[in-house]
């Protein structure tokens, strides 16, 4: 089958059964034999990853201008990012520089994630051992923008932080957590909100930490039937709308199985800080170029699907959108002058 007949309504076996054929095209392009692990193991250390992480963050900037209109179904016009971190695991003889456990290695992927078109406004790599929450302290808080979190990141200190820079958050308590209830908001217990509180900590250091009073919402989830007990300083909104931004930071938690499955950064070609830190920058390079053609040609497809028609048609003389469309594409020559053609007949 001809790439230029590929079709999204085709299967990927039938992508993958193209592979052989693209290998050949890959020989006639001047690329003889596959490369090998050890060159690309010598690129990625002797290339500084700063070059990298620039690239990225230019990609990022691209696609966050593309997807700031995205509705994100909240009715909120505040930019909503979700934070967490990911931990890749290593060999510690290997890569020794990346301590974690005793007998373990590993870094970690600090990710902030703008949820309207899923992309990545804020990287940091570091060794396995740093806590979530000093990456708290690496943010430039922005105003009017919300912080979706996990209880990792709770610390008041940090939060008041954020609250005196303008910005919101939302994360959960813990139970031990000593709060003293204000007021009491009604509740719609059949949309599974238990309370509505405003309240102000009790403990002694937790209140110099956070002098001021904030939301506290219990919401036991219809579906599962579990509990959960929100923390924010978003006050205008319904209950019911925090819950939902909670909810909503499973997105982060979808991005880092996406790039771990799908662009490898679980085994890296060299083992240094910096090959480790060039693979992981250039996965997200490609992650955020699939997200902004995906967006230019306003294409209904899974980034995996994209990105696995990509890697088949890299070499194809043929507009990128013609393997999404539903009638086959011929390729006319324009040229009809004496002059040779770069390409061949």
């Amino acid at each position: 089958m001809a790439f230029a007949q590929l079709t999204c309504r085709e299967s990927l076996r039938d992508i993958e059964a193209c592979l052989s054929t693209q290998a050949a095209k890959l020989y006639h392009c001047g690329i003889r034999s596959p490369v090998k692990r050890t060159t690309l193991a010598d690129a990625n250390e002797r290339r500084d990853w700063r070059i990298y992480a620039e690239f990225a963050q230019r990609l990022i900037t691209q696609a966050r201008k593309l997807y700031a209109t995205e509705d994100l179904g909240l009715e909120l016009s505040n930019t909503v990012y979700a934070l967490d971190s990911t931990t890749i695991d290593l060999c510690l003889s290997l890569f020794p520089w990346a301590p974690f456990r005793r007998t373990k290695a590993a870094v970690k992927m600090h990710t902030l994630l703008d949820l309207r078109g899923a992309i990545p406004g804020f990287i940091h790599i570091s060794d396995g051992k740093l806590h979530d929450v000093n990456a708290l302290d690496l943010l430039i808080p922005e105003p009017g923008a919300i912080y979706v979190m996990d209880r990792g990141y709770l610390d008041f200190e940090r939060l008041f932080t954020l609250h005196q820079a303008g910005a919101f958050f939302v994360t959960r308590a813990r139970k031990n957590n000593d709060f003293r209830r204000v007021y009491s908001a009604p509740s719609d217990r059949a949309q599974g909100i238990i309370c509505d509180q405003t309240v102000v900590l009790a403990g002694f250091y937790s209140h110099q930490s956070y002098p001021i009073h904030l939301r506290r919402i219990r919401f036991r989830d219809p579906e599962t039937g579990k509990t959960f007990v929100f923390l924010t300083n978003l006050f205008g909104p319904p209950a019911q709308t925090i819950c939902a931004l909670y909810k909503a930071r499973w997105q982060v938690e979808l991005f880092f199985k996406w790039i771990k499955q799908h662009l490898r950064i679980k085994k890296f070609f060299g083992t240094s800080e910096n090959a480790v830190k060039v693979q992981i920058r250039t996965a997200v390079s490609v992650c955020v170029l699939v997200a902004i053609v995906k967006k230019r040609l306003n294409l209904d497809t899974s980034l995996y699907t994209l990105l696995q028609i990509f890697s088949v048609t890299l070499f194809e003389r043929i507009p990128l959108n013609a393997d999404f469309l539903d009638t086959n594409y011929n390729h006319e020559k324009t040229m009809n002058s004496n002059q040779l053609n770069l390409f061949g007949s």
